[in-house]
């Protein structure tokens, strides 16, 4: 009979190669995109056999939506931190609109994600995900800007709405400063930003940090 931590010992090492073959995975995908991946560029890339990586993911496709997913995830966490720490709503309401935007036209996660979206368009497993981040990045925004109103320093009778109109916005305007260099450079995304999120809840962009 094998004992417990033999088991524990097995389970965990197959957690940590599942873990390696996701970040591969996604190296792979921000080198070649999401289409044109290939099971063998990721066996190639972590030094092992396409047959390993079948062990795990049982699919191309099961392999994709699991790292689509644990990037996801990560991300969601990192966003709920930042919304729950200490501070005004406005501190909050701007701690999450940075969060949000691309630290620069190179940006990894951005890139994933425009990635995505072209291909989810008609791939459901990835439209999915995408589907899930949306909403949990609406509901985080919704849930600090209703925060910033119970508390009295916000004016908004619909915070649902505002999330999902500042959502839209910024989804459009990341497209076009990663896209295209024009006159689009970060720190006007973020003015952008900051004054549709004044403007829902009704502020005057300048009550936002410099």
């Amino acid at each position: 009979m094998q004992s417990g931590g033999a088991r524990g010992s097995r389970a965990d090492q197959a957690d940590q190669r599942r873990a390696e073959l996701l970040e591969a995975t996604r190296r792979v995908v921000l080198e070649r995109g999401l289409a044109s991946t290939r099971v063998a560029d990721i066996a190639k890339a972590t030094n092992v056999s396409g047959g390993l990586i079948h062990y795990h993911f049982a699919t191309k496709d099961d392999l994709i939506t699991e790292m689509l997913r644990s990037t996801s995830e990560s991300e969601v966490q990192r966003l709920k931190e930042i919304a729950a720490d200490p501070g005004t709503a406005v501190e909050r309401l701007d701690r999450v609109l940075r969060f949000y935007i691309p630290a620069s036209r190179s940006d990894q996660s951005w890139i994933l994600w425009l990635d995505a979206w072209a291909v989810g368009v008609r791939e459901a497993h990835v439209r999915t995900i995408l589907l899930e981040l949306e909403g949990a990045w609406i509901e985080i925004l919704a849930e600090v800007i209703a925060g910033g109103v119970s508390g009295g320093e916000f004016v908004c009778d619909d915070p649902q709405g505002a999330a999902e109109r500042i959502d839209g916005m910024l989804d459009g305007l990341v497209v076009r400063y990663t896209l295209h260099a024009g006159n689009m450079s970060r720190s006007r995304l973020l003015h952008h930003a900051r004054v549709a999120a004044a403007r829902e809840v009704g502020l005057d962009p300048a009550i936002f940090p410099a």
